[in-house]
This record gives structure tokens, sequence and C-alpha cells, in this order.
């Protein structure tokens, strides 16, 4: 209880305060939920009057309780909002540091401008987007950044006219909302603007630098000051209108295509191809655009569409060294390998710590058969990640390639250990280890793998393999019958399954799976060779009998 009887909650503030929190763990923007909060209790709780308040600030007025500040305990809710917040952050700097996260031109372009007049003007420009994507949300875009929105270098671009509408109108808000005789309109005029302006604040760039263009979640809760405004206006128009009906069929209309729109967006979003693809018509030189696209496409298999958009991709950006990686993964695979050397060794160019181009440039020096340049860059890509399992695999089978089967071996070794589930790393050991005559030691390894990856049906035919040169035939067999059951359309488990019951003596089973394993690819290696074999052995049989 205040001074003068009035009652309120400090539970309630506390609870705002933890909800504030809460929805700044979902996203920093939460925390502006605070000063929302602030701003809703001292202008309709306590309906203060704010040209009032700041003409009594400036003039040192000792009578600010009749100005309404310390009325109904605002002053100590503000007070306890403002050390929550303070709190806040306090956490979220103990937790994540105090340095920004690091942001690169192609980020936030205006950011990055040497003169002061053209970041001033671009984030100016920025802010009359967001306020035209409120007023019309027809241009919506996944990403705004990598020269999505061209800078404005000079005041001839014409569209400095967006910036001074925006200003016009903010500005007449203002006027409206600090000088208007009507203590109704000035509320609700401030708490429609405070609500629009406050939430905003964390993505204007004037605190510290945000890694976005344009991001339309930001305007999210800027849309409640938005919607504030424009009903308000409506109200107004509707009160002084004749004909009000058809300002009503205006209103509904443009509610009917906003909630168009809306079901529109959202069955862009169900798919990533039509949310990258709807992206293509409204930043057309967005590089991510683009290589999105490239990348939703090549995934699905569709590589000749997936180079031409990659293409426009790094030539809209010559130095995306994603696009670059991505494009030559694809030219590697389709054996154009001088210009997948090509792509590769300009993004290592442009990013020295590029792990994953220095394993794909590796890989595209061993297909070159030039061995040593390819070892070096497994062991840079390895350098700048330590961590990094796959390329100890690809630096494995070049060992392999060179008969280094010792070096080989521990390659995959460490593969292993960095990631236990690398089936290929396991299947190679063990492949390679039965190559070279170490059975036992291709058992173990086999055995170890399968403990890892129990389910892992190419493991269980190379270990089934190793089980039957070794005579352990039923063990071996039952391996096979178990890789066939995950994966019954693979030729070469029935061939070697065959093998094995041709070796056992289990003729007739020998022959039922030479004829599916001929059935699955007629054209299997040894295959025919070894079924002949035993239809002649069968026809020698018959005749003995």
């Amino acid at each position: 209880t205040d001074k003068e009887g009035h009652t309120f909650s400090v539970f309630w503030v506390l609870v705002s305060v933890i909800l504030g929190a809460i929805a700044m763990l979902c996203k920093e923007q939460g925390i502006t939920i605070l000063g929302l909060n602030a701003v809703f209790d001292a202008l309709v709780i306590n309906k203060i009057n704010l040209l009032e308040l700041i003409r009594k600030l400036l003039y040192k007025d000792k009578s600010l309780e009749n100005a309404g500040l310390l009325r109904k305990g605002l002053l100590f809710r503000i007070t306890l909002l403002m050390c929550g917040g303070a709190g806040i952050l306090y956490l979220r700097w103990r937790i994540m540091g105090t340095g920004p996260p690091a942001f690169t031109e192609v980020d936030n372009p205006a950011s990055f401008a040497d003169s002061l007049f053209v970041r001033a003007i671009n984030y100016n420009y920025y802010y009359s987007l967001n306020a035209w994507l409120l007023l019309c949300p027809w241009w919506l875009c996944f990403d705004w950044s990598m020269g999505c929105i061209p800078l404005i270098k000079s005041v001839s671009d014409w569209r400095i006219i967006a910036l001074a509408a925006l200003w016009f109108c903010l500005i007449g808000l203002i006027c409206q909302a600090l000088c208007s005789e009507d203590s109704h309109k000035r509320r609700i005029l401030t708490l429609g603007l405070g609500f629009l302006i406050i939430p905003f604040l964390p993505a204007s760039n004037l605190f510290f630098r945000v890694g976005f263009v344009i991001a339309e979640r930001v305007i999210y809760l800027p849309s409640i000051g938005y919607c504030i405004l424009f009903t308000y206006g409506f109200s107004l128009l509707s009160k002084q209108a004749k004909k009000k009906k058809i300002l009503a069929v205006a209103v509904l209309g443009i509610l009917l295509i906003n909630v168009m729109r809306c079901v529109l967006r959202s069955s862009q979003w169900r798919s990533e191809e039509q949310l990258f693809r709807s992206a293509l018509s409204v930043c057309p030189l967005n590089a991510k655009v683009h290589y999105n696209v490239g990348k939703n496409l090549a995934d699905k298999g569709n590589q000749s569409a997936a180079i031409k958009y990659y293409r426009e991709a790094v030539r809209l950006n010559p130095k995306y060294v994603h696009a670059m990686n991505n494009l030559g993964n694809i030219l590697k695979e389709r054996n154009e390998l001088h210009e997948a050397e090509e792509l590769l060794s300009l993004a290592v160019q442009i990013q020295p710590d590029f792990a994953a181009a220095w394993m794909n440039l590796g890989i595209v020096q061993n297909s070159l058969r030039r061995f040593e340049e390819a070892e070096q860059s497994y062991w840079t890509a390895i350098k700048h990640r330590k961590k990094y399992p796959d390329c100890y695999y690809n630096l494995g089978r070049l060992y392999a390639d060179l008969n280094r089967h010792i070096d080989a071996l521990n390659a995959w070794r460490n593969a292993t250990v960095l990631k236990p589930e690398h089936s290929l790393a396991w299947n190679n050991m063990i492949i390679l280890l039965d190559n070279t005559g170490n059975l036992a030691q291709a058992e173990a390894v086999g055995r170890e793998a399968l403990e890892l990856i129990p389910n892992d049906h190419s493991l269980m035919f190379s270990l089934a393999n190793v089980l039957g040169k070794s005579q352990k035939y039923k063990e071996s067999e039952a391996l096979f019958l178990k890789a066939i059951k995950a994966n019954p359309n693979a030729a070469s488990y029935h061939g070697n399954l065959a093998v094995l019951y041709h070796r056992w003596g289990n003729l007739d089973l020998a022959k039922k799976h030479y004829e599916v394993s001929l059935k699955l690819d007629p054209v299997a290696p040894g295959t025919k060779e070894n079924y002949n074999l035993l239809r002649r052995k069968l026809e020698q049989l018959q005749k003995k009998g």
C-alpha cells in the first residue's frame, strides 16, 4: 500500500519480470516487454500526462506528485521492473559474455559503412521498410542480407522519399501524442507509439550492431502498437465519416486481404522449397536465397538445377565460400575435378580456416592422384577443426590408396574415437584387416563396431565375411541372414552368403542365393563364375548318384 492508500501486488510485478526473462530466453527482444509494462502502467493505469511531466522535470518543479509519478506506487513498480531488467541482463552477460556476436559485412552492410551519413541514412531506410511491412506485408522474405537491399550512398537516391514519409508520419503522431488537448487521445497515441517503438529498439542498430538488415520477427511485438494506432485511427474516421458502411467495408477488406496473406505465407513456411523459392521474387539480388534454393535442389538429387543456383549465388557474392564449397562438391561428384579444385582453392584462399573446404579440396586432389597435396589439405582441415571424424576417414582412404596400412588404420581409429557411430570408418578397418590377412584383428574390430552400431547391416556383412574365412560358418551364416533381412536387395549379400554355403557344403542353399544374387545384379563380378562352378559340381553329383 502506498502513502495515499492505493494497493498493488508486488507479486504480479515480479511475475511480469520472470515472464520477461522467459521471453528473453526465447528471443532477446523479449526483455522489452518490461518497458512496455512500464509504459502501460504509467499511461493507462496512472493516466500520466507525459508533456506535463516533461515540463515539470525541465523546470525542476517540486510538485511531481501532482503529475502522477508517485501515485499508486508507480515509481516503486517501475523501479522493480528496472531492477529486474538489469538483473536479467547481468545473468545474460554472465552466461554469454560481454562480446557481441561476430557479424560480417554481408549480414548488415550499412553497419560496416565508413561514412556516418551513409550509416544513418540506411538505418532510417531500414526503419521505413519495417514500417511498410507492418502496413503492407506483401514483400516477405526469410533473409534480407547479402545485397538484398542495396545501400543508399547519396541524397539523389529516390528511396530517400521513404525516409521523409516515415519521419513525417512519426513526428505528426508524436506532436499529437504530446500536444493534443484531448487527454484520452494523448494516452492512446503515446501508448501506441510506445508499443511500436520500444520493442523495436534492440533491432535498431542504435545501441549495438545487429546481424541482419531486416528481420520480420522483430516487428512482431511492434505490431501491437501498430494495431492500437490503426484501431484508434479507424475509430476517429468512423466518427467523422458520413458513409460509415463504405469505411467498414474497406476495413473488412483490409482484414480479409491480410488474413489471405497470412494463410499464403503459412503455406510457404510448410516446406523449404516453397519458402526459398518465394524469396526469389522479393530478393533476387540476395546470394543466400539462391544458395538455399540450390541446396534444397541438391538435397533432392537435382544436381543440374542446383549448379545453376549455386553459380548465381557465387556471381552475386564472389566471396560466398559456402556456395563455392557446395558447388565444388557437386562438380567433384560429376567428375568435373579441375573446376571443382579451382572453386575449393578459391574458397580456402578467401577463408583460410574453412575446414570443410580444405577436406573437400583434399578429396579432389586425391581423385587427381596428387596425393601429397591431398594429405596436406586433410591435415590443414584437421588443424582448423580438431574434432573432424569425416576428415580422418578420408585421410585413411588416402593412406589405404598409398598402401600405408598402419597410417590408414590409425586415421580410421581416430574417426571412430571422435564419432563412435562412424560406420564407414569401422567398415574400412574391417575390410583392410581382412584383405591383409589379419582375420583375428578384423573379427575383434567387427565385434567392437557391432556393439556400438548393432543394427548396421554393412558391418554385419563385413564381419560375416571375416567369420566365413575363419571357418566359423554358423555365426557367419547368422550375420549374413540378419544383414539380408535388413537389406534384402543387396546382391553382394546373397552372393557372399552363397559362397559361404558353397564352402560349407550346403550346395542347394548356395544355388538358391547365387540365383537371387544374379537376379538382383546379373553382372555381379565373380558370382556368375561361382554359380557355373556350382552347377557343374551338382551335375557331377547327379551323374554319380
